[in-house]
């Protein structure tokens, strides 16, 4: 247990009501580091424009560019960068984003601003005058200046955070904080200075008239969260606090100050929880589909031209390696096994015979996992294994549409059987198609899985390629597969 949850048990056995922060320590808002980040990127931006000019007329054109037209352009460009910034709320909850999701945002906050800028030059019919060499050279070092600048700044805000000299909001927690590390921490890593932890009130006489949310206790509760002037209230609630949540929301309404729901149960299924109009009625999504009907139409795109492209380029080495099989042991050339793909469907997949013998992997007596040294892996077998050539043959489950190019490798049914009833929820592996490489092989965890801790490790990270993927990751698996050490570990 970290030591700001025990601060706050700590305290909170102490008082009565719960936590009060009593450290002397002046922290700093947000605000203000925000306030000098935009400052910093309006800087960075306006002056690499200029600066930029200036060397492209001095190498390029040999002469000296119209001064004010380029200082006027430089703070223009500038500004319309922060403002398209600004709109799309790229400095909102920043704390919270990625570094890549930050830098990345500042890229298309560049693209946009000096798209703006270019029409306006169009439409006033003024472009004349500016050097569309100039124009480009300024595209190039503004995004080269946004990556550096907001790739510090988030380091500093990072460290502001975890030194505790700054926080982003102020809020104060209703509820029992006990069973609530995972929640506290992250609060904590995100910037959130949490003022006082608070019991639930009681409320008298029952929960039926709306004058009983006047009652002394619950005045008593709004008055002190009154007087601690909180950005945020914060309930930590299970299910026995939430008949009392509508009273007490209805009183802290009187409060400027927003007010959040978190049950503690079942946290893990909240996580990803959103309000959403479903049929003209506000709900709460707690799960949702993986990826979108747009990400999917790009994760298949992406899925047919590198099929295309490594069907192409590698059809000689197919050859090569079907003749080889074929010469090296008896038996097939391909290996068709049946395992769970998209929605725990059934499909045939296809690799290079790397074994003496060809098991179905359907139950415990037919299946058993590859080791080192395995006796059943043929000397070619072995080879195809460790450069994962075995697995090329799977392009064309790909083209077929059945696999993806990257994503949680299938497991042969026994496997799954085996842990699914001990590792929850495992079967949510397969709420995308299944891949040729994935984000758990890449980082190590292929191979035998003999315990239930080293499945868990894969499934852990099979779910965080689920729930946070995109083309670019995709792209660094791809790339990883190909180049990273990690990802030839356990190959055997």
């Amino acid at each position: 247990m970290n030591l700001f949850v025990q601060n706050f048990r700590q305290q909170a056995s102490i008082e009565g009501l719960g936590y009060v922060n009593t450290s002397s320590v002046a922290k700093g808002r947000i605000e203000r580091l925000l306030a000098l980040i935009v400052a910093i990127e309006f800087i960075a931006i306006a002056g690499s424009c200029y600066l930029t000019s200036l060397i492209y007329y001095e190498l390029v054109l040999e002469a000296w560019p119209p001064t004010i037209e380029y200082v006027a352009a430089a703070l223009l460009i500038a500004f319309l960068v922060l403002a398209t910034a600004i709109g799309f709320r790229q400095y909102v909850a920043i704390q919270a984003q990625t570094r890549d999701r930050y830098m990345w945002g500042g890229i298309g906050a560049v693209a946009l601003g000096f798209s703006i800028f270019l029409s306006i030059l169009f439409v006033f019919k003024i472009s004349d005058w500016y050097s569309r060499g100039t124009f480009y050279s300024q595209f190039l070092s503004v995004s080269a200046a946004m990556l550096i600048a907001r790739g510090m700044m988030y380091g500093r805000i990072r460290r502001a955070i975890e030194s505790g000299t700054v926080e982003a909001r102020r809020a104060v927690l209703v509820g029992s904080t006990v069973n609530s590390g995972d929640i506290l921490s992250n609060l904590n890593q995100s910037g959130i200075h949490c003022l006082h932890v608070l019991p639930f009130p009681s409320v008298n006489g029952g929960m039926g008239p709306v004058v009983e949310a006047h009652s002394n206790n619950i005045r008593t509760f709004v008055e002190t969260c009154r007087r601690l002037r909180p950005d945020d209230i914060m309930f930590l609630a299970d299910a026995a606090d939430l008949p009392r949540i509508p009273l007490l929301i209805d009183a802290l309404s009187e409060l400027p100050a927003a007010v959040h729901l978190i049950p503690t149960s079942a946290n893990e299924l909240w996580g990803s929880a959103k309000v959403v109009n479903f049929g003209g009625t506000v709900a709460i999504e707690i799960l949702h589909r993986p990826l979108s009907i747009v990400d999917r139409v790009i994760k298949r795109g992406f899925d047919l031209c590198v099929t295309g492209l490594g069907l192409l380029l590698l059809a000689p080495l197919l050859l090569l390696v079907s003749l080889a099989i074929k010469l090296d042991s008896a038996g097939p050339v391909l290996f068709c096994q049946r395992r769970h793909g998209y929605n725990n469907e059934i499909i045939p997949v296809l690799k290079f015979r790397t074994m003496t013998i060809v098991e179905d992997g359907e139950t415990a007596a037919t299946f058993v996992q590859a080791k080192a040294n395995d006796p059943r892996v043929t000397r070619l077998g072995r080879i195809l294994r460790r450069t994962n050539i075995d697995e090329l043959p799977q392009l064309f489950n790909v083209l077929r549409g059945e696999m993806s190019i990257v994503g949680p490798r299938p497991h042969p049914l026994a496997l799954n059987v085996a842990f699914e009833d001990r590792i929850a929820p495992f079967s949510r592996r397969h709420n995308v198609k299944p891949g040729l490489t994935g984000w758990a092989q890449v980082n190590g965890f292929r191979g035998e899985t003999s315990t239930i801790e080293s499945m868990q490790r894969r499934v852990e990270y099979d779910l965080y390629y689920i729930d946070n993927w995109s083309l670019t990751l995709d792209l660094k698996i791809v790339l990883m597969t190909l180049f990273s050490k990690s990802a030839y570990t356990k190959a055997y």
